[in-house]
Order: structure tokens, then sequence, then C-alpha cells
């Protein structure tokens, strides 16, 4: 799986990186980024179905 953040709808909640940290992080705009380019870690859907805008797709 590829994660992508839309960082235009990204309302840096912070659930993306409290689920998958390995994953996910904040940046210094409040906005969630990518720290991977690949991951088979269940946890990456399991943060794109967490996401109030739905920012985050797989």
């Amino acid at each position: 799986m590829k994660p992508v953040v839309d960082r235009d709808l990204c309302i840096g909640c912070g659930l993306c990186p409290s689920i998958a940290p390995e994953i996910f992080e904040m940046d210094d705009e409040g906005k969630a980024i990518v720290l991977v380019e690949e991951t088979d870690d269940a946890a990456a859907q399991e943060a794109a179905d967490a996401c109030p805008v739905g920012a985050i797709t797989v």
C-alpha cells in the first residue's frame, strides 16, 4: 500500500500518527505527512478509515 495525505483536506487532528506513528507524523504546519513510500501495515488503512475528513488514501 502507498499511503498518501491530501494536505489541503488535512485538519491536523493527529489521529493518524496516534494510530500509526511509524507511518505518519505531524509537520511544523500541524499537517500530517507520510514517513514511508510503501507499507503492508494494516495500521495505514486503519488511520485512513479513522481520518474525520478523508484526507488519507492507501
